[in-house]
C-alpha cells in the first residue's frame, strides 16, 4: 500500500513539471547598461582606478604590494556595491514574507 502511494506522488510530481521552452525573439534585447553621464564622479574615479590595477604588471610585485592591492580591490568593489541604489532581499526574506502575508 506505502509504495502504491509513493509511486503515485512521484507519477503526479512528474506530471506537474513544465519544460519552459525558450523562443528566440526577433526584436534584439535592450541593453540596460548605464550612460557614462549617469554614473557619478565618485564612482567613475573608482572604476578608473581598478583598471589600473587590472593593467599593472603583478609577477614584478611582492608578495605585500600584492596583498595591498587585493585589499585595495576589494574596498572599491565594497564601496560600488554600497553605493548602488537597489534593495538586495535575500530569497528566505522573501519566503518568510510570502508566509507571513499567507497567514495573515
Amino acid at each position: 500500500m506505502r509504495k502504491k502511494i509513493i509511486c503515485l506522488v512521484v507519477i503526479v510530481l512528474s506530471l506537474c513539471v513544465v519544460p519552459n521552452t525558450v523562443y528566440a525573439s526577433e526584436t534584439p534585447p535592450i541593453n540596460n547598461t548605464a550612460k557614462a553621464e549617469d554614473i557619478p564622479e565618485e564612482i567613475k574615479i573608482m572604476l578608473d582606478r581598478l583598471n589600473e590595477i587590472k593593467s599593472i604588471e603583478k609577477s614584478s610585485l611582492s608578495r605585500l604590494e600584492k596583498k595591498e592591492l587585493r585589499k585595495e580591490v576589494r574596498a572599491i568593489k565594497k564601496s560600488i556595491k554600497a553605493s548602488g541604489n537597489g534593495i538586495y532581499i535575500s530569497s528566505g526574506a522573501i519566503i518568510i514574507i510570502l508566509l507571513l502575508i499567507i497567514i495573515l
